[in-house]
């Protein structure tokens, strides 16, 4: 299966944690495309950017764009009908307030217990874990979307993160080209299988001890 393939299982997938009316916070790659994937009987929701915009619309077309509307990743965006702009300090006043209902993260690492490594690769140049931090602990729920293995074949669901965490138990859900989990009160549990995927392939692949809820 191709990776474009699998990319596009999870994000399908994590749109289906979207209702209507929602306040949402897309993180930067991944989860950006989350907002084309819409069920359709989902209605009213708004999508927020930490740098000062409620309302993002579609990515502009060549005519559309403006330099000086941008989300939080530096891409350009469009502005909804109804959209509205503020400063930073309210921006972050709404995140830390807990009035983001949903936010969906792209995840380096997630652990057992729900710990989220997210913004930094020791050694790397990093600008700094941004509004993440804040994003963790201050929406009401948290999607990461990430895939289950890194490029050397390694797993990325672990019984204890070894990257620095951006947060400490603030995973909700998590859903990877293989399988879906949530995770209660410090605990991982499988709740679904992604299509072709089968629980001894998510066995081997995962490093972290999860309970098995399939129905």
């Amino acid at each position: 299966m191709s990776k474009q393939i699998q990319r596009q299982r999870i994000i399908q997938r994590a749109a289906k944690e979207i209702e209507s009316n929602m306040v949402i916070n897309l993180g930067i790659g991944m989860p950006t495309l989350v907002a084309n994937e819409l069920n359709d009987h989902v209605q009213n929701v708004y999508f927020q950017s930490e740098n000062g915009l409620l309302g993002i619309g579609p990515y502009p077309t060549e005519d559309e764009v403006d330099a000086d509307l941008i989300n939080a990743g530096k891409e350009t965006v469009t502005a909804a009908k109804g959209a509205s702009f503020f400063d930073n300090a309210e921006s972050f006043a709404m995140i830390r307030g807990g009035h983001i209902d949903l936010a969906i993260l792209g995840g380096m690492e997630v652990s057992e217990k729900g710990d989220l490594a997210n913004y930094m690769i020791p050694g790397k140049l990093v600008k700094g874990m941004g509004g993440a931090m804040d994003l963790v602990v201050g929406a009401k729920k948290v999607v990461v979307i990430m895939d289950h293995m890194n490029k050397h074949g390694e797993s990325k669901i672990k019984a204890q993160c070894e990257l620095p965490l951006t947060g400490a138990q603030v995973v909700d859900t998590l859903i990877t080209d293989l399988a879906v989990f949530q995770f209660e009160h410090g605990v991982m549990q499988l709740i679904e299988l992604q299509e072709g995927a089968t629980l001894e392939q998510v066995e081997a692949s995962t490093d972290a001890y999860f309970e098995n809820h399939l129905k």
